[in-house]
């Protein structure tokens, strides 16, 4: 019965390597600290991520990478093209009632699908893995590219709230989005991404 299969540890599920057309997307390694921090030190994905600091040094950089591991709430993978870092993508399960998807991508990769195509293979790979409902996320009102992303994987918007933004130093608008696992059941023919143990 399925009730009796165990379910993989988050740390057996992390790691694993995500697969997509034209993405792989896996966990990020202290080998990766200075295409991250490149990627992220930019202003502009700062001002839209809420836990992003702007400037970001590699001593930030540094501390993610060694907190991907031992934080057994988070799943984060690395999206690259190409075997080229390009973004982040994963989910935080520190409220098990509200596991949330958050992503950014390096400016030069905005704007060409990368960010739902590795959203989709995180969101599949959520919902296959754990036993949850659904999954929530959030994009800044000023941010529309962002929503756009939420709304092309089937969330749906659930309202708006004020949330602290670390690079800001203030709180601002975010719109809120909910995916239940039913609507993701019904869009699962969306495309193909696979996994591969590592």
């Amino acid at each position: 019965m399925l009730q009796d299969i165990p379910t993989p540890t988050l740390r057996e599920a992390r790691a694993c390597v995500l697969e997509t057309e034209r993405l792989t997307l896996r966990r990020p390694t202290l080998a990766d600290v200075k295409a991250i921090v490149r990627l992220a030190n930019d202003r502009r994905i700062a001002e839209n991520t809420r836990r992003l600091p702007h400037p970001y040094s590699q001593d930030h950089a540094v501390e993610f990478v060694r907190a991907t591991v031992e934080d057994r709430c988070e799943t984060v993978f690395l999206i690259e093209n190409n075997h080229v870092p390009i973004g982040m993508v994963g989910i935080d399960r520190r409220d098990p009632d509200a596991p949330e998807l958050g992503y950014w991508l390096g400016v030069d990769y905005w704007g060409q699908g990368f960010g739902t195509e590795a959203a989709r293979a995180v969101i599949d790979f959520f919902f296959e893995e754990f036993d949850c409902d659904h999954l929530i996320s959030g994009a800044r009102v000023a941010n529309p590219s962002s929503r756009n992303i939420l709304e092309k994987c089937g969330f749906q918007w659930s309202g708006v709230e004020l949330h602290r933004f670390e690079a800001l130093g203030s709180s601002t608008p975010v719109d809120c989005f909910r995916l239940s696992r039913s609507v993701w059941s019904s869009l699962k023919n969306w495309g193909s991404s696979t996994r591969r143990a590592r």
